[in-house]
Formats: structure tokens, C-alpha cells, sequence
């Protein structure tokens, strides 16, 4: 059986290999045991024993060797995704139980999480790394509550990644199993509560059923010693050296705890501007992105992996040519900054430009300083004001040339290298709650987040995710459980604002002011299978338009509960909360600011006023409340579809950290089953098309338009779909972009849709790449050697399934920071 090296990372210490080896024996018990009812036993036991000799090898080897040969079945049988699960499971519980020789079986695990709770946690605090205050909880009640069975839910990627990433380890081995991370998280979210023990067993069970997943950050520092829990952080770099050098450190502290970054640098003077304190000439903002890159790759993140930053710079910046070209391939090599992402933070008057085909003006801002915090007509105003000071001579650093040039020359770069993201001010400060204590700057490292910044205020979002595949009944939302969900996830949120370590002073006083959280959701493309809906449909977008409200409905009841229990957020008065005004108001607002209709549907299905009421009555306790995050890493982890995103294909291989999996949709290959069509002749022929049914005609028509791939999909229904859940969410969300033939107009048009549609920010723009999915074992006697859209392309028919990626970005894969 053909395998590498890097088909599985799964290490297990010395401490095991001690144990006496495994016999043939051992190991047809343990396939039985994680098999359950499926027949191939005796044939994985042929293909263990072809893949390692037994008698010569240590227990580690073969508890690998029995995980790879299962998830080589994973594409021509989905269900043996939990056959290796459950067999790495088995290997987990083998390494905890150092003091049996014999292997546990499944049965086994109540017993053991409930003989092991407390020496775990026993472990961990003398090994310095869990909070000592965990003791104090009642260690039986928590104990007896563990719902062992529910390790029984993780498919084999999810298991993987906790097993590599997340699972507590000292020395090397793992302390960690997976339900006591879950309790750990609820235990440490838990701290401050009157009643411990209530609220930790409500949190565990939240989480622990997939209904809710807090963030990266959380699961690797709840109830630690060094709780770090936001995930997002966003500053504004003043125009001074000493400021500059300290924003770098700044990054390094906050990136060293998982923290994402975004760094605005408009404010920093352009090339060419004169320096008054040393009467010389500055060298404008790309020397320094340089070094803030370098810094990002210097800290990694508290050793999982590099750490991610975000520039933003406004695009009437005199150095923003220079910006766009930061991630080119080409150029001075010290003038690049190829670890590092960059996005433009675009105004209205700008688009308007665009659209008027007019000249656009691009300044220093030491010269026009009111610029930065201006948005709306105000900018529109001052910026006219600025054009007139130009021509009057009375500001002499500038340079004019057509917008459409401009963004003709941002979309280029765009579709070259990936960057920059472009991202609207107007939208995201008219609709902001927070417009009566600041401006927004920039969003975050994955775009969703936008909050206010200043000198003395780093603008902290903690953040978690709804599974909304577990709040489906029947095909329909459980609003009852949605509900409950909601207000756990809630207190989750504004339970990290208290108990976080912040690694700087600015980021402390703004958490604590404002107390934003950002709830979002996972698993809608698999809401939309399980409904039998394309995401390519008026359905879809009813479906993201009404279950974003829902979630809205309940996220702003939730912090209004908070509120009324604990208090308002300090900087709530003045808010458009207290004046009234619910996201969706607000989209009249811009509509005003920008002089035009907004092209967002602005429909209401719920009966809002108990909210108003609400809210009048009590106040909020958040100031935000709802963000979309990409959730990558914790929708693998529960396994369903990530964030808001559309199936990538049908059959690829995702690559992360933890290896490469095997991404096959089984919601397809249930209906291909029920129409008598799955079998290895249907898979050999979704590799040869990589992953589309399109040319597939033997499969009915319906099935092919149900599982378009993301490609296959036409843009403009990601953006209606976005634009709908935008017009309840009080921040943003990630959206990614997909096209197969990109062009400057299909560029042009999609963008310009965005805004509007009314989005405030945008994502990765992802192509096809031209090397496709592996051939080497498909028939081409039947299939030929190429399918017809690679005739002319020089890729190998012997290559490896496409990752997925961004186009031509440097990282492999984002910050975890949100996911």
C-alpha cells in the first residue's frame, strides 16, 4: 500500500513505547472496537500487516499504521473518518493510561475520564500550566458530567488537529483528552462566577456538543496560567519614531499569546514629506512595514506558529502605489514585505470616482490631518477642501491621476498576489454603534472585526462560533435551542473580557470599556445540503437572510440579559443602542452619507420591538456583539462546513498544521448513494473532473446543481447572500471571493457590486489554481489523459490533490487567531 511519511503526524513519547508490543491478536480487537459495524476488518488487518512487520515493531509504530491504512478507506467510504477517530482515539487513551498495559477499548472511557479528572488536572498545575484555582472546583460533580460519548462525534481531521494542537502536553505527551479540554475551556470561562460549578457544566455542555466553539485562542488558554482568550487586535500607528518602534513591540507582545493583528499606518507621513525635527525628508511608510513584517515573523505564536499581521492604508495615501506593490514577487527585495498581508481602506468618494470616471488626489497626511478621522460627507468635504488647497499651492506634496487608474491598479494586484483586501470606511463607520466615542480605522487580520482605535485604545475582540448545522430540526432552525445557545456563547464572550490577560495597557482599556465580542457561525453550507438547497439559489439567500436575523435577534437579547444582570459597558451612553438605532437602521444612514440608494434588501421578518424594549430598558453590556469569522481550524474540529463559505469541491485535500486531509463531501455521496450511483467508479471519475459533477451527466441534473463547487458558483450570490446577513450584523464578516476565469471587468464588476450591496469588507479573492487533483491512479485507457479544460496546460497528469489556497499567497494558511 503506497503511503509517505507525512501521511499522518501522530507521535506518541517513550513513556508508551515501553508498553509491551501489540499483538495480531491486540490489533484485530482494536480494529473491532473502532470499526463497530462495518465489515472490512479482516482486509485492514491484511493491509496493517503488508504495511509493517508486527513482530519487529513498537506500539507507537502500529497504532500508526493502523490509522493510515483506515484513512486511506476515508474517499471510497466516508464513514471510515470515524473508523480513524476512534482508532487515534483508542491510541490517545492508550497513552494517558501509562499504568495498563492492556489497550482500553471504547467502553472503557467513562471510567477512565472519571478515574483521571483529577490527577489531569493535578499534572498540569505542577507542571506550571493550568490556572491552581481549577481545584477549587467540585471535582466529582464536574467529573460525573463528562460526556465521554462524545468523543465519539469527532471525525478523523477534527480528532487530528486537537490531538497535535490543542491537547495539553508536557514533555512531549499528551495530558489532555478531549472532553477535559472542553471542561478545562468551561472551567476557565467559569472562574468568576458566583456559582462555579453551574455555570462550568452549563459552558462544557455547550461546547461539548458542537453547538458553540469558542476561538483558537480560548481553547489553547482558558484555565491556564497565561489565559490569553481574544483573538483579534487592532491599533493605529502614530505619526512619531518612538510611537512606530513601539507599535512593533506592541505586535510582538500581542502575537505572542495567538493574538491576529491589524495595524492601520495612515496616519504615518508619506515619502518625500518634510520632517520638521531634523529638517530632513521622510522615507514614507514602507521601510517600516518592512520591519513590522520581520517582526511578525520573529514572534511566533506562543509557539504554534508565526505570528499574522494586517496593514491597512488608506488609498488617498501618497505611498499607496507603493503599498499595493508589497507582496509583488518582483522589486527591491527591501521594499517587499512577502509575510505580511495589506488592505486598502476605501471611501465612498473614492468609489463615486470611480464610477464618475473623475481624478483622484492622493496626499501626506501630516498635510491634510483631518482626513484620517473623517468618513461620510464630512470626508467628502474636507478632501474637496484639500484638492482646492493643492491648486492654490498652499499644499505642495501631491500627486493626481485618474481613481479608475488607481483602482484598475488595485484590482491587478489583487488578482497577482492575493493583496490588498479591499475594505470600505463609509459603511463601517456610519453603521458603527461606537460613533459617538471614536473612528474605525481599519478591520482586523480576517476582516470582520471593526472597531474603534486611538493612541490610548487597542481596539480587543474575543470571539466564537455557532454551529449552525446543530440547530437544525427537520430541516428548520431549532430557534429554542438556537436561543439557549446564544445566551451560554453570550456569557462565554463577556466572561473573557474579565478574566484575559492583556498584553498591553491600550488593549486593556479598551476591552474593558467597551467589552466587544463577536459572535459568529459555522456550518452554512452544510445548513444548506441538509436542506437540500444550492447556494447558488433564491433559497440560499433566504436562508442567510433569516438565520442571520435570528441569530441577531438573540445575540443583542443575550447582551441586553448581561446588562440587566452586571451592568451596562462603560462607554454605552451616547451609543446608537441607546439612541435607538439597530444595524439594520443604520443602512439608512449610509444611504444618506453616500447620496445614493443602498442595494440592500432591508425586509424584516421578526417582530423586533421586544428588543427595543429590551435595550431601552436594560442597556448593553457589549458594544458589539456579532463579527463572521473564516473559522478554518475549529469548523475542521467539530466537523462541518467552515464559516459562511461554499464547498471549495467536492473532493480536494485541505492542508494544515496537522497534515492533509482528505475533504470528501459526504452529503453527495448520501444522495449518490440513494440513486444507486456511488461506488469506485464515481470516485475515480471526481478525481478526473477534480471535484465537479458538471460533466458528470449520469447524475441527475438536480444533484448537479445542489453541489456546485465554489467555483462553479457565480459570485454575485456570495455577495447577495453577504449582503443580507450585513444588514443585521453590528461588525462584519470574512468573505471570500471565487472565480475560474478571472478579468479586469469581472474584477471591476463583482467589487463594485460589494459596495453596493452595502458590504464593509472583503477577503481573500481565490482562483483555481492550474494543477488540478492527483490522476496517477485513474484509468486514462477510459477517462483520457487530461480533462478537456487542461488540453492545454503543461501540468503533469500525476499530481498531487489541489490544496486550497489563496491565489499566490505567501502563508499556506491564515492566523488561528479567528479561526
Amino acid at each position: 500500500m503506497a503511503h509517505s511519511a507525512d501521511i499522518l503526524i501522530h507521535t506518541i513519547p517513550a513513556e508508551n513505547r515501553q508498553k509491551p508490543a501489540l499483538s495480531i491478536q491486540d490489533i484485530q480487537a482494536i480494529l473491532q472496537d473502532a470499526c463497530r459495524d462495518l465489515t472490512d476488518i479482516p482486509q485492514l488487518m491484511a493491509e496493517v500487516q503488508s504495511t509493517i512487520t508486527i513482530e519487529l515493531a513498537s506500539r507507537a509504530e502500529i497504532w500508526q499504521a493502523m490509522i493510515m491504512v483506515a484513512r486511506t478507506y476515508i474517499e471510497r467510504e466516508p464513514e471510515y473518518t470515524y473508523v480513524a477517530a476512534r482508532l487515534l482515539l483508542l491510541s490517545l487513551y492508550d497513552e494517558i493510561a501509562l499504568d495498563q498495559p492492556q489497550s482500553l477499548k471504547l467502553q472503557d472511557a467513562p471510567d477512565l475520564y472519571r478515574r483521571y479528572f483529577a490527577t489531569y488536572l493535578q499534572q498540569g498545575i505542577q507542571g506550571g500550566l493550568l490556572d491552581p484555582r481549577l481545584l477549587e472546583f467540585d471535582l466529582d460533580l464536574l467529573s460525573s458530567a463528562l460526556q465521554s460519548e462524545n468523543d465519539l462525534l469527532f471525525a478523523y481531521p477534527g480528532l487530528q488537529t486537537l490531538y497535535d494542537r490543542y491537547l495539553i502536553q508536557i514533555k512531549g505527551r499528551r495530558i489532555e483528552l478531549p472532553q477535559l479540554l472542553w471542561m478545562r475551556v468551561a472551567m476557565g470561562l467559569a472562574l468568576n462566577e458566583q456559582k462555579r460549578e453551574q455555570r462550568a457544566l452549563e459552558f462544557y455542555r455547550c461546547i461539548a456538543n458542537f453547538f458553540f466553539t469558542p476561538a483558537t485562542p480560548t481553547l489553547f488558554n482558558a484555565g491556564t496560567c497565561h489565559p490569553q482568550l481574544s483573538s483579534c487586535y487592532l491599533t493605529t500607528i502614530q505619526d512619531d519614531l518612538k510611537q512606530i518602534f513601539k507599535s512593533y513591540q506592541d505586535n510582538a507582545l500581542l502575537s505572542k499569546w495567538a493574538g491576529g493583528l491589524g495595524n492601520d499606518w495612515t496616519y504615518v507621513r508619506a515619502s518625500g514629506a518634510h520632517i520638521k525635527g531634523t529638517n530632513g525628508i521622510s522615507q514614507g511608510i514602507i521601510p517600516f512595514l518592512k520591519v513590522a513584517n520581520d517582526t511578525a515573523i520573529a514572534v511566533n505564536q506562543g509557539g504554534k506558529r508565526k505570528g499574522a499581521v494586517c496593514a491597512y492604508l488608506e488609498n488617498w495615501h501618497l505611498d499607496i502605489e507603493e503599498f499595493l506593490d508589497l507582496r509583488r514577487n518582483t522589486g527591491d527585495e527591501r521594499r517587499r514585505t512577502h509575510d505580511m498581508h495589506t488592505a486598502c481602506w476605501i471611501s465612498d468618494e473614492f468609489m463615486q470616482r470611480v464610477q464618475n470616471d473623475e481624478q483622484w488626489t492622493l496626499f501626506s497626511p501630516d498635510e491634510v490631518p483631518e482626513l484620517h478621522d473623517a468618513y461620510g460627507q464630512r470626508f467628502s468635504k474636507l478632501y474637496r477642501n484639500y484638492e482646492r488647497l493643492a491648486d492654490e499651492g498652499q499644499i505642495t506634496l501631491f500627486r493626481r491621476l485618474p481613481a479608475l487608474e488607481l483602482w484598475r491598479k488595485m484590482l491587478t494586484r489583487l488578482f497577482e498576489t492575493g493583496h490588498p483586501w479591499l475594505t470600505w470606511k463609509d459603511p463601517a463607520n456610519v453603521r458603527s454603534p461606537q460613533d459617538h466615542v471614536g473612528v474605525i480605522h481599519s478591520s482586523n487580520l480576517c476582516t470582520e472585526i471593526l472597531l474603534n482605535t486611538a493612541e490610548d485604545e487597542t481596539a480587543v475582540c474575543n470571539l466564537g462560533s455557532l454551529n449552525l448545522v446543530a440547530h437544525l430540526r427537520n430541516g428548520r432552525l431549532d430557534e429554542e435551542q438556537l436561543e439557549q445557545t446564544i445566551g451560554t456563547a453570550m456569557r462565554m464572550l463577556d466572561n473573557v473580557v474579565d478574566i484575559n490577560y492583556y498584553p498591553t495597557l491600550e488593549a486593556k482599556n479598551a476591552n474593558l470599556r467597551h467589552r466587544a465580542v463577536g459572535l459568529g457561525l459555522m456550518g452554512f453550507q452544510d445548513a444548506l445540503s441538509l436542506q437540500g438547497i444550492s447556494y447558488a439559489s433564491q433559497e440560499a439567500i433566504e436562508f442567510a437572510d433569516r438565520s442571520m436575523e435570528c441569530i441577531s435577534y438573540y445575540a443583542i437579547l443575550a447582551s441586553t440579559a448581561l446588562a440587566a444582570e452586571r451592568g451596562c459597558y462603560s462607554s454605552y451612553k451616547g451609543s446608537k443602542w441607546q439612541r435607538g438605532i439597530l444595524p439594520c437602521d443604520s443602512i439608512a444612514l449610509v444611504a444618506s452619507e453616500r447620496g445614493a440608494e443602498i442595494a440592500m434588501d432591508r425586509s424584516i421578518g421578526r417582530n423586533w420591538q421586544p428588543v427595543r424594549d429590551a435595550i431601552q430598558r436594560y442597556g448593553m453590556r457589549n458594544s458589539n456583539v456579532m463579527a463572521i469569522a473564516p473559522t478554518a481550524t475549529i469548523s475542521t474540529i467539530v466537523g462541518v462546513s467552515q464559516s459562511i463559505e461554499p464547498a471549495y469541491k467536492n473532493l480536494y485535500v485541505r492542508s494544515n498544521l496537522s497534515g492533509e486531509f482528505t475533504i470528501l463531501n459526504t452529503f453527495l455521496v448520501q444522495d449518490l448513494k440513494a440513486v444507486g450511483l456511488w461506488g469506485l467508479e464515481m470516485l475515480e471519475a471526481l478525481k478526473y473532473y477534480d471535484g465537479s459533477l458538471q460533466e458528470l451527466t449520469m447524475i441527475p441534473i438536480e444533484i448537479r446543481r445542489r453541489y456546485l463547487t465554489a467555483a462553479e458558483i457565480e459570485p454575485e450570490w456570495l455577495i447577495e447572500c453577504a449582503s443580507r446577513r450585513q444588514k443585521w450584523i453590528d461588525m462584519g464578516q470574512s468573505l471570500n471571493l471565487y472565480l475560474v476565469e478571472p478579468s479586469g471587468k469581472k474584477l471591476h464588476d463583482i467589487y463594485l457590486l460589494a459596495w453596493q450591496k452595502g458590504l464593509k469588507t472583503t477577503y481573500y479573492l481565490r482562483t483555481m489554481a492550474a494543477t488540478q487533483i492527483e490522476k496517477s491512479t485513474v484509468d486514462i485507457n477510459r477517462w483520457g489523459i487530461q480533462p478537456r479544460w487542461m488540453k492545454n496546460s503543461s501540468a503533469s497528469s500525476a499530481i498531487q490533490i489541489e490544496r486550497e489556497r489563496p491565489l499566490t499567497c505567501a502563508l499556506d494558511e491564515d492566523c488561528e487567531a479567528c479561526q
